[in-house]
Formats: structure tokens, sequence, C-alpha cells
């Protein structure tokens, strides 16, 4: 008889595991089979995001900073960088650590990977485009960007990353991947984490106006979070090394999805219009064509189905949460 070939399953480290889409991560590659470390310092992740994956036994938890110094003694065959504050009601409390998060964070990543001789992928974002000149965004636009402007310090540094990223991939021969995510929304994201998704379900589900800015004809796209999942699963084991957009094309301006939230939550509900904040993107649409090409890959979760899935969950949080307004600090977490 011959030998018996025992294959041991892979090892893939998620960064801001206890994040919004870092927990979904997990969630899909432990269902995948993987072992799963998840990494967060609990800056803006919730621990609650990932407290059901705590007794699985393919899961380890390692509460630590990416931007310091990365030590982990298993053999590591992925790694996917998801430590970032993506909400500008954080990054602009803690612009200093934005730019640390995807610069040293990054390359303290990348350093491990290419010492564990790992594939890595990075989330890039839909903000490296700024306020576009183009519409919709192609991969090959290279974007809009007030490098000194407040939102600079999320946009900039995801731009680095992108740029850190790929030397290290022709430098250092680390396969790399790059996913840039549009506006994503589904269970587990924050309520209070200043997006317009989670700020109108709060809104409603406390009866209060929905706040939109200027005269809402800014338009966003809007990716339910089981899309995105699949797509990043998808380019992680591609052969595609350039960045790939990732997101839903389905339009829609502000002041319609705000409709669309009354109408399709059924709450009498009024709008309250209020002054649109500072280099606020006018347009962001996302062309996916590189995606469907090379990933096979395009959303199919409908708007409407994903809305009142995520204002389902939303519902069911204790009361405590939806009536907190969240003033989070900062401090015990960073110096800087």
């Amino acid at each position: 008889m011959g030998k018996e070939i025992i294959f041991m399953p892979k090892t893939i480290l998620i960064t801001g595991a206890a994040g919004f889409l870092g927990s979904h991560l997990c969630d899909r590659f432990i269902g995948e089979g993987f072992n799963v470390i998840g990494m967060d310092n609990y800056i803006t992740g919730d621990p609650d995001n990932i407290r059901h994956l705590l007794s699985r036994p393919k899961f380890k938890f390692i509460e630590h900073d990416v931007t310091n110094y990365i030590s982990i003694s298993e053999k590591i065959d992925y790694v996917l960088h998801f430590a970032s504050p993506a909400s500008p009601i954080d990054y602009l409390k803690i612009p200093i650590h934005t730019l640390k998060v995807s610069s040293i964070g990054c390359h303290n990543l990348l350093g491990l990977a290419k010492s564990k001789n790992a594939r890595v992928l990075i989330a890039s974002t839909s903000e490296i485009y700024g306020n576009p000149l183009e519409h919709p965004q192609k991969e090959n636009y290279f974007g809009n960007v007030n490098t000194i402007g407040p939102r600079g310090v999320y946009d900039e540094a995801k731009r680095f990353q992108e740029a850190l990223t790929m030397a290290y991939h022709r430098f250092h021969g680390v396969e790399t991947r790059i996913a840039r995510i549009f506006n994503t929304y589904g269970p587990r994201m924050r309520l209070n984490d200043g997006r317009v998704i989670p700020t109108f379900m709060g809104q409603a589900l406390r009866h209060e106006a929905l706040s939109v800015f200027g005269d809402g004809s800014q338009t966003r796209s809007f990716c339910y979070v089981d899309d995105l999942i699949e797509g990043i699963y998808k380019l992680l084991f591609s052969d595609y090394v350039l960045p790939v957009n990732l997101g839903n094309p389905d339009e829609i301006n502000i002041l319609d999805f705000a409709n669309e939230i009354i109408s399709l939550t059924n709450l009498d509900l009024s709008i309250q219009y209020k002054p649109l904040p500072e280099e606020d993107p006018l347009e962001r649409q996302p062309d996916i064509s590189l995606a469907k090409k090379v990933l096979n890959w395009q959303p199919i979760i409908k708007r409407d189905k994903g809305i009142l899935k995520t204002f389902e969950y939303f519902k069911a949080l204790p009361k405590a949460k939806l009536l907190k307004v969240e003033n989070k600090d900062f401090s015990k977490h960073i110096k800087s």
C-alpha cells in the first residue's frame, strides 16, 4: 500500500479581524477550512464581531497594533491586510495613526509575507480616486486627490500602500494582490461610524430625520458585504497582480437613497439637509469590467434585499447600543 498523503490546512493571517470586513473574512476562510489568525487592536474593531469565533479550533486571535513589529511563529500561507480606520469620523480623529497603519503597518506585513513566503492581499479603496474627474472610475484612472486636505490622511495612505505593495512585488518577488474596495455595507458595520448607511439606519430606528448633506445629488454605489467577500476570495486566488475594483456599479444619489430607506423601512421619516463636508466626493461608481474579466465576478445581491438584511441586523442590536452616541476614546490604543 502507498503511503497516505495528509493535506495540511492552509493558514491565513487577517488584520483588522474584529472590523466589519475583517470579521466576515474570518468567517469565510474558516468556512473554507483554513486556519485563521485574526489580528486587531480594537481601535475601531468590535470584540462582538468575532466573539462567536473565539471557541473555534481553527481560529486564533492576537490583540496587536500592526504598526508595531509583528512576530508570528506559525507557518503562514496568506496575509490579508484589512487593518485601517475606514470612516471619516475615525480617521479625522486619528490622522497620524491612519497614515501609519497603511505605511508602517503595511510595511510590517509585507515583510512578514516575504519572510513566510506568503501571498498578501491589501485592502485599498475607491478613495484613492479622490473627487474623480472620470466617471465611472477605472483602475487606470490615477485620481484627483488633495494631498494636504483633511481626507488626505486616508486617501494618500492607501495610495502609498499600493505603491509599497507593488515595490515588494517587483523588487522582492512577493506574491501580492490589491483590492480597490468601493462602498460596502451589511451586518457588523458600526452603527455610529459616520458613513451613510449606518447613519441612515440609526436615525431610522431612532425615528429621527435622515441627514442628507448638500442637496443630496452626490452619488454612491453600494455593494453588499457577501458579494464583496466573494470578490476578495476570488482575487486572492487569481493570478492578477495589479489593482482590481470591487464594488457594485448600481449608482444612486444620496437624496434618492434616503427616500429609498424611508420606503423600504416603511417608517414615517423626514429629511434634514446639512452642509456638505469638505472634499466629500461628488461621484462614486466603479467600472468592474476588469473584475468580470479576470475574476469572473460581479455582485448579485440587489440593494433592496441587502438593505433589508442590514436593517434587520441593526434592529436586533441591544437598545443601549442603538441609542448610544459614539465618542470613541482612542488614547488608550495609540500614542499618536
